[in-house]
């Protein structure tokens, strides 16, 4: 067993991540300096929790490292977790779908839900997210004042995961309630303190189950375009998922390509209004600077701060021996802001090329899957705040999201002149 290095600030615990941010940074440079790959404590479990107290796990915070990691999933095994918590393998797989596995079983749950993010099937989706860009600033346009994870950051990505899947809309609110639960059960606006967080996951995520097979029987023998009906009429059986694989990727859409968008989102105005030159050069020639301004929005934000694996042998990692079944945790923000490969890399710079940043996962099989859609719709809700609220600033501080896992916002207040409609 390693040797426990660092106990204090432990960049694995939930409380790290809602201090100020420039006490963050100074952190993290420290961990990239002086303990770039080290072996921390995991956080505290409450008592009574059916999780175990974990040993430890190993932290890489260099950007050559998480490549490494990242390049190499025969050591760095998926399929015993992507987060810290020692959770069941029924657990695992129910949240995270396909990203907590490894191949053969990933790369066939890839290639299927794949069909969902073909040219054809992101071409419809692009309409689909200038329309409801559209949608919202018209929803808050006469405002002046608003919560700009509420009423527009969040807005976006969860129209277009349940377009996607084909989810009524009168199922928005409770699919956004519990993507709330999964991602930040650790924080006391989502479960309060003393609630069991363990049930409270459990309950958002069999939610999340029922809503999509409910949904998935509707579309059974019928045509449609969205991914569901794809592929529960799938013509060769290899091509189906099962009732309990579609519910899970679901879900993990729900996570992964709600949350983390929207966080994004939600950063970006925060790196604007802090950086007023930056946002000038963007709106200057917003088209061409677009592709560099939103690729730098994602490497500061980094959406998700880390993914865990566990090394199925004995391997070295500058250095340090890593035995197997450790845990080795890939702290991706720290790594996007690595001095070694992004000059003056605490800069907000929409201009930044090259940008070779992991906001988007390590280069290999688990990279994000939805990196295009992402990429598109953060494009698209600029555009049209720029073109119609061109004034519009965060007004305040973002509150943080209390979890270690994802870099998340919960609240931003913003300000603009109201427009009437």
């Amino acid at each position: 067993m390693a040797t426990i290095e660092i106990q204090q600030p432990n960049i694995l615990n939930a409380e790290f991540w809602v201090r100020p941010q420039n006490l963050i940074e100074q952190e993290l440079a420290c961990y990239r300096s002086d303990h770039p790959v080290c072996f921390v404590p995991e956080p505290q479990m409450p008592a009574g929790s059916p999780i175990p107290q974990g040993p430890g796990s190993w932290v890489l915070t260099k950007h050559e490292d998480i490549l490494h990691a990242s390049r190499n999933p025969e050591i760095f095994s998926s399929a015993q977790g992507i987060t810290i918590l020692d959770s069941p393998p029924e657990f695992n797989e129910f949240f995270s779908s396909m990203i907590a596995m490894d191949d053969p079983r990933h790369a066939r749950l890839r290639r299927i839900v794949s069909q969902g993010f073909t040219p054809r099937m992101l071409n419809r989706l692009e309409d689909s997210v200038q329309e409801v860009a559209s949608e919202i600033i018209d929803n808050v346009q006469e405002k002046g004042e608003i919560d700009f994870i509420v009423d527009i950051a969040a807005a976006l990505p969860l129209k277009i995961v349940c377009d996607l899947m084909g989810i009524p809309a009168s199922y928005y609110q409770e699919v956004f309630d519990c993507s709330n639960v999964i991602l930040g059960a650790g924080d006391s606006e989502y479960v309060p303190p003393g609630g069991d967080i363990l049930t409270a996951i459990l309950e958002a995520g069999i939610t999340l189950q029922s809503i999509m097979n409910e949904v998935a029987e509707s579309k059974v023998g019928k045509g449609g375009d969205d991914l569901t009906s794809k592929l529960v009429n799938a013509e060769l059986e290899d091509d189906k998922l099962s009732t309990g694989d579609l519910a899970s990727f679901f879900i993990l859409l729900v996570v992964a390509g709600n949350e983390t968008t929207r966080n994004a989102i939600g950063w970006g105005l925060k790196y604007l209004t802090d950086n007023p030159e930056q946002r000038k050069i963007w709106e200057s020639d917003f088209d061409t600077v677009a592709p560099t301004a939103v690729e730098e929005i994602v490497r500061l934000a980094s959406p998700v701060t880390y993914m865990r694996r566990t090394a199925t042998k004995d391997t070295l990692v500058r250095g340090k021996q890593i035995q197997e079944g450790d845990k080795v945790c890939m702290f991706y923000l720290a790594a996007n802001r690595d001095e070694d490969v992004f000059e003056d890399s605490q800069k907000f710079d929409v201009l930044r090329n090259p940008n070779p940043h992991v906001g988007f996962g390590g280069p290999g099989a688990h990279f994000c899957l939805g990196a295009h859609l992402a990429r598109r719709e953060i494009t698209v809700i600029f555009r049209e705040l720029f073109s119609r609220l061109p004034d519009i600033k965060a007004s305040g501080e973002p509150e943080a999201l209390a979890a270690s896992f994802i870099h998340g916002v919960k609240h931003l207040p913003a300000t603009f002149t109201p427009k009437r409609k």
